[in-house]
């Protein structure tokens, strides 16, 4: 067990945690609504696949590949890309001793943190410790939840989405402790991607608000109003209500904050947010007077304007906000959030929003709402070549996560059916046996195989990588008594095994 990073066994566990969150940041913050004009809240993600690279094709982080092999590619950057991944543990601090009041969030993925662990880099995992758990951090840093291994939302199989949430929640527990993971409030998923399929959505939304996240960061064009029109500017930089329903009428809802404008690294590695929100005004929501905020994240180490120019630009921004005192803060979605309720703003009052195409959708559907509709227009509306999709939207939007991957994610969808009419009768009647050796190697492939590098890289070298993973979990199966397939339970309490 102690070659495989701590992904699953404490589900119910970590449920209970997870809904058993005090507010946060109400008390602790220093920051008050009234006192700020506008804000903005930047967060870093980062993230390095485990790759079968090792020697005899053991799972290795790809940053230890890149060390390894330092003359290919962009390799050299290995130790550049380390650094970056412990040195807001510095930047931070060293802020907060020159009188500034700085703020980041931070969205890691497992596959990143086993990684570092695996090869042995106590600095970094010394620095993102410190970062997680010292008490005057926690005012200052916001870890966010995401998928286990950067896999895209709605092209994961169903099943799996509550499976790649925990166990990020699980290696989270592991590596930084309980009290830790019950202070993560905030979702970001990988890429950015929003799941559109009615199902798919309402799945997602279903299994964060089960594993306890209170909101999650949406892209600006993967949502609409509930009118099917783009969201108003002012919109963008206030929270809004995610609503979501399925092919069966069902509906549900979740706190989103909305990152602007594209993918490039240059606007958080340049502090862009700051100084467009040093041009805001205070603005008017539910008939309350609150900050805009402006929201947005980037990758942490990818590109010479994160890696080179960030972390001074970061300290000149925090240090300009403080000097010039005109009203504009750095702030913290849960933060943000919670300052907002204490002031009596509820998430009832937020502007309801939907993910894109859903009104097309429900209008060609009409009032006969069901599964076969629900296929049916579908299908009409992407026949139609207008552009119509219910591939989800990402901040990679011109990039799409299946066309032309059918070898990828014929073999994700067939392990991830294998695997669940391997264990999920089992795990039904008997809840321990997420904590064992093989379920736990079973579901490690799993995951990995559903990682977004496989499919954005393209096909050679990646799709050989996924190829391996499958056929090694495809193995694993093999080598386990199968269990008779077995329809879900409705009386089965338990979210977390029958979310239904």
């Amino acid at each position: 067990m102690s070659d495989l990073p701590f992904i699953c066994g404490r589900e119910s566990e970590l449920m209970r945690l997870m809904h058993q969150q005090p507010p946060l940041w109400r008390d602790q913050s220093n920051l008050h609504l009234n006192d700020i004009r506008s804000g903005f809240a930047c967060a870093l993600h980062m993230h390095q696949p485990a790759i079968p690279a090792g020697a005899n094709d053991t799972l290795i982080s790809h940053l230890q590949y890149m060390a390894e092999h330092p003359g290919e590619g962009d390799n050299h950057n290995a130790e550049p890309f380390a650094q970056c991944y412990r040195r807001m543990a510095d930047l931070i601090p060293d802020l907060i001793s020159q009188g500034c009041n700085p703020r980041i969030m931070l969205d890691y993925s497992g596959n990143l943190l086993w990684g570092v662990g695996q090869m042995g880099r106590e600095d970094i995992t010394g620095a993102l410790n410190y970062l997680a758990c010292d008490p005057e951090m926690q005012r200052h840093v916001e870890w966010l939840g995401t998928f286990w291994s950067h896999a895209v939302a709605p092209s994961t199989p169903i099943p799996d989405l509550k499976l790649q949430i925990t166990a990020w929640q699980h290696q989270f527990a592991a590596l930084f402790g309980d009290d830790a993971l019950q202070r993560v409030r905030g979702f970001s998923p990988p890429e950015m991607h929003l799941p559109n399929h009615p199902d798919t959505l309402y799945q997602f939304i279903l299994a964060l608000k089960q594993c306890g996240y209170r909101w999650l960061l949406v892209q600006e064009h993967s949502v609409e109003t509930l009118a099917g029109t783009a969201l108003p500017e002012e919109q963008k930089y206030v929270p809004n209500q995610l609503m979501a329903r399925n092919s069966a009428g069902e509906t549900i809802s979740i706190t989103a904050l909305i990152k602007t404008q594209g993918s490039d690294t240059k606007l958080v590695g340049q502090m862009q947010p700051c100084y467009q929100a040093m041009g805001l005004e205070r603005t008017t929501l539910a008939g309350h007077s609150i900050p805009p905020v402006v929201s947005q994240i980037a990758d942490g180490e990818n590109g010479g304007v994160m890696m080179n120019e960030f972390p001074t630009a970061y300290r000149q921004a925090n240090e300009r906000i403080k000097e010039d005192n005109h009203g504009t803060a750095a702030i913290n979605g849960t933060e943000y959030l919670e300052l907002l309720e204490a002031s009596g703003i509820t998430s009832e009052m937020f502007p309801a929003i939907q993910a894109v195409h859903q009104q097309r959708l429900w209008k060609a559907i009409g009032d006969d709402i069901n599964r076969d509709n629900v296929e049916s227009a579908i299908q009409r509306l992407e026949s139609a070549g207008d552009g119509f999709s219910m591939e989800g939207a990402s901040w990679t939007s011109n990039l799409s996560w299946v066309s032309g991957y059918e070898n990828v994610l014929e073999p994700m969808n067939d392990l991830s059916a294998r695997f669940h009419q391997q264990f999920d009768a089992s795990v039904r009647n008997e809840p321990s046996l997420t904590g064992t050796c093989s379920y736990r190697d079973a579901l490690l492939h799993l995951l990995l195989l559903e990682t977004s590098c496989f499919r954005y890289w393209g096909q050679g070298v990646w799709t050989d990588y996924a190829r391996t993973l499958f056929h090694r979990g495809e193995i694993l199966l093999q080598q386990m008594p199968h269990d008779s397939p077995e329809k879900p339970d409705s009386t089965d309490k338990d979210p977390l095994l029958n979310p239904k």
